[in-house]
């Protein structure tokens, strides 16, 4: 055996998978061969180690190192990364986005540290609002100075244009208000109905004598009601009732008995 053909069938060999005689062949020649029998011990050595060491844990950014060198699209950029982050922060990102999105912080020295920057300034933030900071002494003086040109508080009235305008706009904002417009909206096409089918001169006094009208008829058809069912009732009362039927059954069976003696003195005879 050729210390090439050794090398091939080295692994086979070790997991006891080559037949008798290959297996004779590879114990002479490493017993010949000194080269081979270090190359042997050395294989041996390592699975033995390998077998009883510890299997160390995988880097945090193994992953997205393997998809960066492999799968390149997907990786995304530092103006992406900031642009979800916000998303990120509120657990709204897709599942998609998310990946890329923890492969990039894993990776980017530069966006490595901004989710935690940006959730301890929030934080702060909250911090800062319950905590109620006391006035500065003489601050609303200085602000009317800024404003008003005097340290002095003054009543300030808006020209009368401004404040003739307000007026106008306070009347006028209910009736140009989107519920009142479709209410005033219905009521016109109601009304515009009205006058057309129900007024006989097209006018709204046409369709109040029209309503006039027909609660007069109404009143008076609901005072004749009464009487009419009166007359229904007396007329039910007058009716004599329908006179009993007679019933054939019985005809039928006087005629059967009475052909029966016939019968039987014809067959006397």
């Amino acid at each position: 055996m050729l210390c090439v053909d050794f090398e091939t069938i080295l692994t086979d060999y070790l997991e006891g998978v080559v037949g008798a005689e290959t297996n004779r062949q590879m114990a002479e020649h490493a017993m010949k061969c000194p080269l081979c029998h270090e190359t042997l011990s050395a294989v041996k050595s390592t699975v033995a180690a390998c077998r009883v060491a510890v299997v160390p844990e995988p880097s945090r950014d193994l992953d997205a190192r393997i998809l960066l060198k492999t799968v390149p699209k997907t990786a995304m950029t530092c103006d992406e990364f900031e642009e979800f982050l916000t998303d990120y922060l509120d657990g709204f990102l897709p599942a998609h986005l998310y990946h890329r999105w923890e492969r990039h912080a894993a990776l980017c020295e530069r966006c490595t540290e901004l989710p935690g920057e940006v959730v301890r300034s929030i934080g702060a933030c909250y911090t800062y609002i319950s905590e109620e900071k006391p006035v500065p002494a003489g601050l609303h003086e200085r602000i009317l100075q800024a404003t008003l040109g005097t340290a002095t508080p003054q009543e300030v009235k808006a020209p009368w244009t401004a404040r003739a305008a307000s007026r106008f706009r306070l009347w006028l904002d209910p009736i140009i208000s989107p519920q009142l417009v479709s209410v005033a909206t219905m009521i016109l096409v109601a009304v515009l109905v009205l006058t057309n089918t129900v007024s006989a001169d097209g006018s709204i006094g046409g369709v109040y004598d029209a309503g006039i009208a027909l609660a007069e008829r109404t009143s008076a058809q609901s005072q004749m009601l009464p009487a009419n069912l009166q007359k229904i009732n007396d007329n039910r009362e007058q009716t004599p009732p329908p006179p009993p039927q007679q019933k054939q059954n019985g005809d039928q069976h006087k005629d059967t008995s009475g052909g029966k003696p016939e019968s039987n003195g014809r067959r006397s005879r």
